[in-house]
């Protein structure tokens, strides 16, 4: 199996720790929340096996790598602009954009803004949403409630209930997250973490020690820099005006688990039609049967081979 080697990258302001394996062209995988390098290990070994470069970096606010104190300043724009830094930082033009969750949102604006750097993207968890018409803080509200999770995490303080037992955080998030569940919090004042139950017994496809290696990398790290991601949805949404409507260029993949709550709420005939009004090159959208949200850890077989499949097919 090919090594997975560790190192910090300066760019721009952030001195930004990444996991790497393999030697050739240049593939970035993007974590989502609350994640790090750790969810694409199975990825990291089979695009280096497959004659690539991969590198799965701890993005700004995560662990290792953190970033400033400002809220705003952890923007849509910033992100984008810490991956295109870090492809100039590897020594290349150009590379395939990868991303899980809000990875996915990431890897999808890097094509939209910057499609001369991007090869293709692919995504999983998350598809394109064409930019509405209202902030999209005030249109989540408006349509789920104010307890819906991604309104919730406007609060502050709601770092706390992550932060207290990173052991427990982890075990929910990565058990509960892998069915469906309608991510409302519960009535009576819960938490979102308060929408499942510890599990008696881990799933096969994660263990203890993968429970431990997330909770260790969070030690000491807290949850700000992560959840400033959530609060920045309407300064996203106000800063990408002039690319509205715009298409996204480049080839494209997008792989999600069928009990997957960020997408099981969409009809997948009419999700892949609206994606495709804004993605020409979308080569495909598949729905993984049984799988839930974590789909490379859950299924890591088919999504290295739909990845390796789609990275060759960019980088020829």
């Amino acid at each position: 199996m090919s090594e997975i080697r560790h190192r910090v990258i300066k760019v721009g302001d952030l001195e930004m720790r990444v996991a790497e394996a393999g030697e050739g062209p240049l593939v970035l995988l993007l974590h989502g929340f609350p994640e790090c390098w750790y969810s694409w290990r199975h990825q990291l070994q089979a695009l280096a096996e497959a004659g690539f470069h991969a590198v799965a970096p701890n993005q700004r606010g995560y662990p290792g790598t953190g970033g400033p104190d400002a809220v705003d300043e952890y923007t849509m724009l910033h992100l984008v602009g810490d991956a295109v830094g870090l492809i100039a930082a590897c020594g290349e033009r150009s590379a395939t954009v990868i991303g899980h969750d809000w990875g996915a949102p990431v890897a999808w604006h890097t094509a939209l803004l910057r499609p001369d750097l991007v090869r293709g993207i692919a995504a999983l968890s998350v598809p394109h949403i064409r930019r509405g018409p209202t902030p999209t803080v005030a249109a989540l509200r408006e349509r789920f409630g104010e307890d819906y999770y991604q309104v919730y995490f406007q609060r502050p303080g709601v770092e706390a209930e992550f932060e207290a037992d990173l052991t427990r955080t982890f075990r929910l998030l990565l058990t509960g997250l892998a069915g469906e569940n309608d991510l409302t919090l519960p009535p009576g004042g819960g938490g979102f973490l308060d929408l499942w139950r510890d599990p008696e017994t881990l799933p096969d496809w994660v263990s203890d020690a993968d429970v431990k290696a997330f909770a260790d990398e969070f030690a000491g790290s807290g949850f700000t820099g992560p959840l400033n991601w959530y609060r920045n949805l309407d300064r996203n949404w106000a800063l990408t005006a002039a690319w509205h409507d715009a298409p996204i260029t480049p080839p494209a993949l997008m792989l999600a688990g069928e009990l997957d709550p960020t997408v099981s709420r969409f009809d997948p005939v009419r999700l892949e039609r609206s994606m495709r009004a804004y993605i020409p090159n979308l080569q495909g959208l598949e729905m993984v049967p049984g799988a839930g949200h974590w789909l490379q850890q859950e299924r890591p077989d088919l999504v290295n081979a739909r990845l390796v499949d789609f990275v060759t097919s960019t980088s020829q």
